[in-house]
């Protein structure tokens, strides 16, 4: 099973000492996540040092040691999935749009997200910390 991993499991590992960076750091295969998440670390790179409280080289070595375990989707790959994954997603959270096209790309794969609202649909299967904790 491949598994993709939305922005706000990987924040939460940059941010804490927890459970989601230990199963990340502990799973032997690798996560699948779409290239943006470059522009969404810039975008967010302050606020995570802040709730962090770690210096910006330490923030760098973690997030630089979380992404060797993380397979980088390129978004030219992920383009044709994009009406389906919006079809998916529109009514529950249209941000989430590239997990869904990443999982429609590896149809083998799941989403692991903390965000129960995307369980709404039935078509992509979601798991969540928990559940990812049972797959260990």
């Amino acid at each position: 099973m491949l598994i993709v991993i939305d922005s706000n499991v990987l924040f939460s590992a940059l941010i804490k000492d927890s459970t989601t960076r230990r199963l990340i750091l502990e799973y032997t295969g690798f996560f699948l996540f779409p290239e943006f998440i470059f522009e969404e670390m810039e975008k967010h790179k302050d606020e995570l040092l802040q709730k962090s409280k770690m210096s910006e080289e330490d923030f760098n070595q973690l997030l630089e040691l979380l992404l060797t375990k993380v397979l980088i989707v390129p978004n030219l790959s992920l383009e044709k999935h994009y009406d389906k994954a919006f079809e998916l997603v529109k009514d529950i959270d249209q941000d989430d749009l590239l997990f869904f096209a990443c999982t429609l790309h590896y149809p083998e794969s799941v989403i692991w997200s903390d965000d129960a609202k995307l369980k709404k649909q039935s078509k992509i299967k979601i798991i969540n910390t928990y559940e990812m904790m049972g797959l260990l």
